[in-house]
């Protein structure tokens, strides 16, 4: 069995909320699994446990380029939140997302090798990134971008520098950019119920028969009536069917008026989104403390060294 340590039961707790013993519970009985870990919490504990996606710990920024029908959303990590706020940093970024909206690059390492100067360092982006490394004592890198190009339009939405969103549409200007800020604050996984990627629903399917059996556990234990089988199960489906509309961007309740659907507001002002793409900073990162603060320190000296 592996060893739980305190490091793994902090990192835990930070995820969910939830108390320090049942962390480590749950942890000893996922085997150290973090992921089965937290479904465990979840399972046991409701919502309390749910928070896993807004509790984020890399650092950085993500940045918009919009030119037409062409686009790029990028995202740029660092190590603290001091490093988000420097000028060059976040010039970096923007001058990247602008890179990839013109030029088009495969991935990250084209993007690096793309001619770009800043702050007395080039000729490449890549050469820049590493200069500035040097320059402000801090790790910084290109994670990921999606770049944007054919026949509809494109409508951007950046709430502060940690969450950035592009939407694709045919229609009203001013309703798209209304869906980019909705999809910000309320970050649906999908368009409608039928394009959730399935593995989430099996693990909100799983979630659900996990508190089902708790509940009827508890039950039991009380002497009270057990439900039935088939009851039990359409409150698994219920749950599941209500998840969907709670993740879906034509489902959900509309940010500026929560008596339409987005849906439906899209229909009244004539407009069809064909896209969204979400980028939250940090998002899905797993970070390796000894790993990252190795990497930092080469990074460091490779860049004073060159």
């Amino acid at each position: 069995m592996a060893a739980i340590t305190a490091s793994m039961v902090a990192e835990l707790r930070a995820k969910t909320d939830a108390p320090m013993m049942e962390c480590k519970k749950a942890l000893t009985e996922a085997e150290g699994n973090m992921d089965k870990a937290e479904e465990i919490l979840r399972v046991k504990l409701g919502n309390k446990a749910g928070k896993a996606a807004a509790r984020i710990t890399a650092e950085g920024v993500v940045a918009a380029s919009i030119q037409g029908s062409t686009g790029a959303l990028l995202e740029v990590n660092c190590e603290t939140d001091f490093v988000t706020k420097n000028e060059s940093f976040i010039a970096m970024a923007r001058a990247a997302a602008e890179l990839v909206a013109k030029k088009n690059p495969a991935d990250v390492a084209a993007l690096g090798a793309l001619p770009y100067s800043q702050d007395g360092f080039g000729p490449t982006l890549e050469d820049v990134r590493k200069g500035l490394v040097g320059k402000i004592g801090e790790n910084m890198g290109f994670r990921r971008f999606k770049r944007f190009a054919g026949d509809n339009k494109l409508a951007s939405y950046l709430h502060g520098t940690r969450i950035g969103v592009v939407v694709e549409y045919q229609g009203d200007d001013a309703a798209a950019k209304d869906v980019a800020m909705h999809v910000a604050a309320m970050k649906p996984v999908a368009l409608t119920s039928a394009d959730v990627p399935k593995e989430l629903i099996e693990k909100e399917r799983s979630v659900a028969m996990g508190k089902a059996a708790e509940d009827r556990k508890a039950a039991e234990a009380a002497g009270k009536p057990v439900q039935s089988d088939e009851i039990v199960n359409k409150r698994i489906e219920g749950g599941v069917q209500k998840y969907l509309k709670e993740v879906s961007l034509f489902d959900q309740p509309f940010v500026k008026n929560d008596k339409q659907t987005v849906g439906q507001m899209l229909k009244a002002a004539n407009t069809a989104v064909k896209g969204f793409t979400l980028y939250v900073v940090g998002e899905g990162i797993e970070k390796k403390v000894d790993d990252f603060a190795a990497e930092v320190a080469a990074q460091v000296a490779a860049a004073k060294g060159g």
